[in-house]
């Protein structure tokens, strides 16, 4: 027998042991059958269990990008949001401002409806009725904003019924272009409001009485005051306030003919010689040179001034034209503030350099005089300092008027008294003619005033108005004299 032969009958033994011994086992343990089949179950559950598993990591994964694409989404929709326009409503003045604030429009009007009564006017000894009535003093509709961040804008349109706002001819009362990126110098081109003079530089919101008084009425007539054409430099901080300006004609004033227009020089600085949270103190100084007077083709100047109402437009004091060669006007200013207790003054001294009356003789300058000194105590609420224009803003109620009637916003008790003086000290009895000098009068005003803010927007004014011109008539003896009493009112709406 071959060795291999052996081998494989050794197998073939073995195998069959085994086989055997197996099934004896199995005879004598029949519960490891169940065990194994159970096993198999088990492991089939496994694999379910992890198919399961396979498809929920599936769905979370799907699940994620789902939420990865909501938030994308959602950070898209809150990017365009966040470079959307900005609707605003500051101080009650709606507009829109870009995302980065560096462009921006906003609506601004204004609305003085006036009332006014002549109670009592002599003219030389006799009796002289003025048109009682209803004016709309301005009615202002505009738009102000920036571009870019140092570019700003303003277009105003007045379409108030006095002559006193806009020459008929136009209702621009601004219109103009200022860069500001030399911060804290800003320039100013176009028809503007030239802030010359305290009084000029307070808002016509914010004013104590209806009308500005005389004296600094007359001295805009030398280049400054509404819708003037002018180029301008400002700067300015918490205390000083520092501008000059070159200016020319009003808007809607004629440019027909080869002669140059009006020009006059501008200048004003001022500083808040004291500040505190209860008190401050104001001085200042002002300058307009008129360098080339026109009223058409003539070289021409006229100071007047209505007696402080502006329902009828007779005007008592007024110098009539004056030929003139140039002019100026210099002025000094104060204001004080203690608590609610407000008071301001101006000081101002005219002068115009006439023609020569002859080949030989030299013209005579003429030299005028005005001032005024007003004050004010107010309830709920007091006037505050604005750096950005050197004056000082309306009664700011301290709690507005609300629709509970709790709060009634802040009342105003004013009085105020103005001097100017536009005769050039000829000797009585002289004409004009022969003087050179002009009999324009002497106006003194006494005006008691009672103003109501139910809010920062709305105001509501009733003044008492007294006024004196002592005037002379052209032959330098005749009487011109006027005296007159007026109750006027005035309700506000501004934004």
């Amino acid at each position: 027998m071959s060795l291999t032969h052996a081998v494989k009958r050794t197998l073939r033994h073995t195998l069959l042991c085994s086989v055997m011994t197996g099934a004896i086992f199995l005879a004598a343990n029949p519960g490891f059958a169940q065990t194994a089949s159970q096993m198999d179950r088990l492991e089939q559950q496994i694999r379910d269990l992890q198919q399961q598993l396979q498809g929920m990591r599936a769905e979370v994964t799907t699940t994620q990008q789902q939420v990865q694409k909501s938030q994308d989404d959602m950070k898209k929709v809150q990017t365009d949001v966040a470079g959307a326009p900005k609707v605003t409503f500051a101080n009650g003045r709606p507009g829109w401002v870009s995302a980065d604030g560096r462009n921006s429009v906003q609506l601004t009007g204004r609305l003085h409806m006036d009332f006014g009564d002549y109670l009592s006017v002599k003219r030389s000894g006799s009796n002289q009725s003025l048109q009682d009535g209803v004016n709309a003093r301005r009615a202002r509709l505009g738009v102000l904003g920036k571009v870019a961040g140092d570019w700003g804008y303003g277009l105003i349109l007045d379409f108030g019924g006095t002559t006193d706002s806009t020459p008929s001819s136009s209702i621009i009362e601004n219109a103009y272009i200022s860069y500001n990126g030399f911060r804290p110098v800003g320039i100013d081109f176009g028809y503007i409001d030239v802030p010359w003079t305290l009084d000029e530089a307070t808002s016509s919101n914010d004013i104590m009485f209806l009308e500005r008084a005389t004296p600094g009425v007359v001295a805009t007539a030398f280049g400054t005051g509404d819708n003037r054409a002018a180029l301008g430099i400002h700067s300015n901080d918490d205390r000083y306030w520092a501008g000059f300006y070159l200016t020319g004609p009003t808007s809607g004033a004629s440019h027909s003919g080869s002669n140059m227009s009006q020009l006059a020089e501008a200048a004003r600085f001022t500083y808040q010689v004291y500040q505190g949270s209860d008190m401050s103190l104001h001085l200042g100084l002002d300058g307009t040179y008129l360098s080339n007077p026109r009223n058409g083709a003539a070289h021409q100047v006229t100071l007047s001034d209505r007696p402080e109402l502006r329902v009828d437009p007779t005007q008592f004091l007024t110098t009539g034209t004056v030929n003139a060669n140039s002019g100026t006007v210099g002025g000094i200013e104060a204001a004080a503030a203690y608590r609610n207790v407000f008071a301001q003054g101006e000081y101002y001294h005219y002068s115009i350099d006439q023609f020569a009356t002859s080949a030989t003789a030299p013209s005579p300058t003429l030299g005028f005089d005005g001032a005024y000194i007003q004050a004010s105590y107010s309830i709920g609420g007091k006037r505050k300092y604005n750096p950005g224009s050197g004056a000082y803003s309306g009664v700011i109620p301290d709690h507005p008027m609300d629709s509970s009637f709790s709060n009634w916003g802040a009342l105003e008790f004013a009085a105020r008294y103005s001097y100017t003086d536009l005769n050039d000290n000829v000797a009585s009895g002289s004409s004009q003619a022969s003087t050179g000098g002009v009999f324009g009068g002497k106006q003194q005003g006494y005006t008691l005033g009672i103003n109501w803010y139910p809010n920062t927007n709305v105001r509501f004014m009733l003044d008492y108005i007294h006024e004196d011109v002592d005037k002379l008539a052209s032959d330098g003896v005749t009487p011109n004299n006027a005296h007159l009493d007026a109750i006027a009112a005035r309700a506000q709406f501004a934004f």
